[in-house]
């Protein structure tokens, strides 16, 4: 008997897996690639190698985020920037021009960002004038200054992006909260490896509404390891809700 993907694609798995390509999406705009900077690539090496892996994927361009947190990875815009010095080096020393490489940051909804937005502090955001900013929250606990950080970040002219809302546990069961936050001027951003259940079978089915409710306005690797890239070309490549998130009006190719 075919496989599903065979009846799918007229093809075995593996052809399935090519049939299916992250190049349409061109940008990825969430990862943690850059060297010595959080719990992504340790060392210019790593760095180079997942940059390889995600060329190989069909990306042309890496807006690479690491984690800026007040208590833990106490990064800050100059730091990022010399990482990112330090991997174009690399990246040209080992012949991958052909892919750009930029830099922000993925933010943590903390006391330490919320002084940043108080002190006025120039804050690490990506797509040139559009100011897209973004943060994160706990997986478990509801932020109580989710709104005010929100707004606060809208006037000072950033346009917020959550990132990943999908492995919010505090979300599940409310899926009308997320449709708010969007309707509330938050642009969301879906991890591609939600997809294949890499986190957990919850973050897939908010995953898969949030894709079926047209409310993913684009899509991240979060790339940190070649577990992931190893898992977005084996495991999402195949996914038919990969189709179905990249048919969306993603921002991704516009950055």
């Amino acid at each position: 008997m075919a496989s599903f993907f065979q009846k799918l694609f007229g093809g075995s798995s593996a052809s399935a897996a090519a049939a299916v390509s992250l190049g349409s999406l061109e940008v990825d705009m969430h990862s943690h690639l850059l060297p010595g900077l959080d719990d992504g690539a340790e060392t210019v090496e790593q760095s180079v190698e997942l940059l390889r892996a995600m060329r190989e994927l069909g990306y042309r361009k890496l807006i690479m985020t690491p984690h800026i947190m007040g208590d833990f990875f106490k990064n800050t815009p100059a730091g990022i920037q010399a990482a990112l010095h330090r991997l174009r080096e690399a990246a040209a020393a080992a012949g991958l021009n052909d892919v750009e490489l930029e830099c922000a940051a993925e933010y943590y909804l903390d006391e330490w960002f919320q002084q940043k937005l108080d002190s006025k502090e120039p804050l690490l955001s990506f797509g040139g004038d559009k100011k897209y900013l973004l943060f994160e929250t706990s997986y478990i606990n509801e932020p109580f200054n989710f709104a005010e950080t929100v707004f606060n970040l809208k006037s000072a002219g950033y346009q917020p992006v959550l990132a990943h809302p999908e492995r919010y546990t505090y979300f599940y069961g409310r899926f009308a909260e997320l449709e708010k936050v969007r309707e509330n001027g938050v642009l969301l951003q879906v991890n591609l490896n939600s997809l294949a259940g890499y986190y957990s079978a919850g973050a897939k089915r908010v995953a898969e509404k949030l894709i079926d409710a047209g409310l993913v306005d684009l899509l991240g690797s979060d790339a940190h390891n070649l577990k992931h890239t190893d898992t977005l070309r084996n495991k999402v490549l195949p996914t038919p809700y990969l189709k179905k998130a990249l048919a969306l009006p993603l921002l991704n190719s516009s950055l």
